[in-house]
C-alpha cells in the first residue's frame, strides 16, 4: 500500500506539468479569443436616433478574398472636422452609437467601423494586425474617397479602441487629434493585474501586445486622455501613465465616479464642453 503513494504523487506531478503546458499552448495559439469578444448582431442603427447615415463597404486591398471586407457608417455634419470613431473589443459599431450622436451633435460628420469578425463585416476572427490593417482602411477611404485632408481628421478611441487610435496616429502624424478614453497601457500591464495568469510566463507567451505606452512618447498631435475614476475594468492610472509619458500638447480629463463604459453620461456638460473645445482648438 506504501509503494503506491510514490506513484501517484508521480501521475499528479506528471498530469499537473501536462495540463500547464497545454494551458499555455493554448495561451499562445488562442489568446486573440481573450481579448476580442465580437457580436454580429447590430440592435441599433443611427436613424433610430435621428440621424442620416451612410453604409459603407470597404474591401480589404490585400485580401485574397473577395469577401473580405469591413463595414462602416458615414454621419455628415456640418462642420469640416470629421471623427473616426474606433470602437473597443466587444459588441459593434451599433452599440457604440451614444458616442456618433454625441460628436454629431457637436457638429462633427463621423466615421465609425466594425472591424473584421464585428458587426456586418466579414467573420474572419480579430487579432492585433487584423484591426490595424481595418481602421487604416478607414482612414485611406476618408482621405481618398471622400477628400478629407489628414489635419481635419480627429481619432477617437474607446477601451481597445485607444490602442487602436494611438497605433494609426503613429503611421499618420498629420491627422489634427487624437481622443483617447478609458484605454490601458499595453495588454501585458492589463495581464499582470489578473492573478489567474500570474503563474504563466505570459511575457514570452503573449504577441497580441497593443503596447501604447510605448507608442504615445513618439506621438505629435495634440491628444485629449478621458477616463473614470471608478473604471474597474481598466484601472484610470493607465490613463494617467499614457498621460505622463506622451508629449505636449496633452490633456487629462477624469471624471469622478464614472466606470469604464460611463465617462461620456457621468461627466455631463464638463465632458461635452471638453470635448468641443479640444476639437475646436486643432
Amino acid at each position: 500500500m506504501i509503494s503506491l503513494f510514490p506513484k501517484a504523487i508521480l501521475i499528479i506531478t506528471v498530469l499537473t506539468i501536462v495540463s500547464y503546458l497545454i494551458i499555455c499552448v493554448g495561451l499562445l495559439l488562442f489568446q486573440n479569443r481573450l481579448i476580442f469578444f465580437p457580436s454580429k448582431t447590430i440592435e441599433k442603427t443611427p436613424d433610430l436616433l435621428g440621424m442620416l447615415y451612410q453604409e459603407v463597404w470597404l474591401k480589404l486591398p490585400d485580401s485574397t478574398s473577395e469577401s473580405e471586407q469591413i463595414n462602416g457608417w458615414w454621419i455628415p455634419g456640418d462642420s469640416d472636422i470629421v471623427i473616426l470613431d474606433l470602437h473597443g473589443n466587444s459588441s459593434n459599431i451599433g452599440g457604440n452609437l451614444g458616442y456618433a450622436k454625441q460628436f454629431h451633435h457637436l457638429g462633427f460628420s463621423v466615421f465609425l467601423i466594425d472591424y473584421r469578425g464585428y458587426g456586418c463585416s466579414s467573420d474572419r476572427f480579430p487579432c492585433e494586425q487584423r484591426v490595424y490593417e481595418d481602421a487604416e482602411l478607414a482612414f485611406n477611404y476618408l482621405v481618398n474617397s471622400r477628400n478629407i485632408p489628414p489635419d481635419k481628421i480627429v481619432v477617437f478611441g474607446h477601451s481597445l479602441g485607444g490602442a487602436i487610435a494611438i497605433e494609426l496616429a503613429t503611421k499618420h502624424p498629420q491627422i489634427a487629434g487624437l481622443i483617447i478614453e478609458s484605454s490601458f497601457t499595453s495588454i501585458l500591464d492589463m495581464v499582470k493585474v489578473k492573478k489567474q495568469y500570474r503563474i504563466f510566463p505570459i511575457n514570452w507567451l503573449l504577441h497580441q501586445r497593443f503596447d501604447s505606452l510605448a507608442k504615445v512618447r513618439e506621438l505629435k498631435m495634440p491628444i485629449l486622455f478621458t477616463h473614470g475614476t471608478a473604471d474597474e475594468l481598466v484601472t484610470a492610472s493607465m490613463s494617467e501613465q499614457l498621460y505622463q509619458a506622451c508629449p505636449e500638447p496633452k490633456q487629462l480629463l477624469m471624471i469622478p465616479d464614472a466606470d469604464h463604459n460611463h465617462v461620456k453620461e457621468m461627466g455631463g456638460d464638463r465632458y461635452r464642453e471638453t470635448i468641443k473645445k479640444f476639437v475646436e482648438s486643432l
